[in-house]
């Protein structure tokens, strides 16, 4: 793939997609391994809607809008997936998705919540290669031994945001174990500091779950998980790479100094079931 690639509705159909696979993998990783937990997906129209507990940041649809046009029979029947176990319909939707969003999610009382900045870079085995690890820090993928530390990693990581640190804790275990999904560490001095993922899908490397131990910050362990999952993902045969960041936030700044352009912003639209 050039490196003239157009933000259009195509890449974002592409990039949306491939996250909502890679989700369905978390899902259905979780379903075989605590199948009391209810979790479960289904796809209507393009679009998936995933239930992973009510608390759990995969608890949403994706994809809403970018294959079909959306309706409030396909929204009605979205919502019921959702309320019939106790949990709020979250959409993560696209601005290239189909515009009645923009009237349709209004109207059902949805009100937006939170904006992401998807990401992405074109990838080549020979443009991406695995730099030389310097110094203190060495990453590497983590074998089926390591899942437990790999999750507990990842939680220090998040200790400033509670919730999600306790989130991976619990279950970043049984995600790391998905199909499709690589877990890497960033040791320094032979400790674990810093951690993150890789799935692959369809040809696209997306990045997720980075994290570092505060005491390890700024020393360049994102740098050097970011560089070793593009080059796994170039070798894995991938020609697209996306991962997504706060707007404006560190993540996207790192990102967009190491060659990932901005395709979008998301918008994150809850409705709460209850009727708040």
């Amino acid at each position: 793939m050039s490196n003239t690639i157009v933000t259009d509705h195509a890449l974002a159909l592409r990039l949306e997609h491939a996250e909502a696979l890679a989700n369905v993998a978390s899902i259905e990783a979780r379903a075989a391994v605590e199948p009391h937990a209810g979790a479960t997906w289904i796809e209507l129209d393009g679009t998936f809607a995933m239930f992973d507990g009510p608390r759990s940041p995969l608890t949403q649809t994706f994809g809403l809008g970018m294959s079909a046009a959306p309706t409030p029979t396909a929204l009605a029947t979205i919502e019921s997936f959702f309320s019939s176990r106790n949990a709020d319909t979250m959409h993560e939707t696209c601005p290239l998705a189909d515009p009645d969003l923009l009237r349709l999610l209004p109207e059902r009382g949805y009100r937006p919540i939170e904006q992401s900045s998807v990401l992405y870079q074109p990838l080549s085995a020979a443009s991406h290669r695995d730099g030389e690890q310097h110094g203190s820090v060495r990453v590497r993928v983590i074998n089926a031994n390591e899942i437990h530390l790999w999750a507990i990693t990842t939680s220090r990581g998040w200790g400033d945001t509670p919730h999600l640190a306790q989130f991976m804790l619990e279950f970043g275990h049984i995600y790391a174990s998905a199909a499709g999904m690589s877990g890497f560490i960033a040791e320094w001095d032979g400790e674990p500091a810093a951690a993150a993922a890789l799935s692959i899908r369809d040809g696209v490397a997306l990045l997720a779950g980075a994290s570092t131990i505060p005491a390890f910050r700024g020393r360049g362990l994102q740098t050097a998980l970011l560089r070793a999952r593009l080059a796994h993902g170039a070798l894995a045969g991938c020609d697209l790479a996306m991962m997504t960041a706060a707007p404006g936030g560190g993540s996207q700044r790192n990102a967009e100094r190491r060659g990932f352009r901005i395709a979008f912003t998301r918008t994150k639209w809850a409705l709460a079931n209850g009727g708040a």
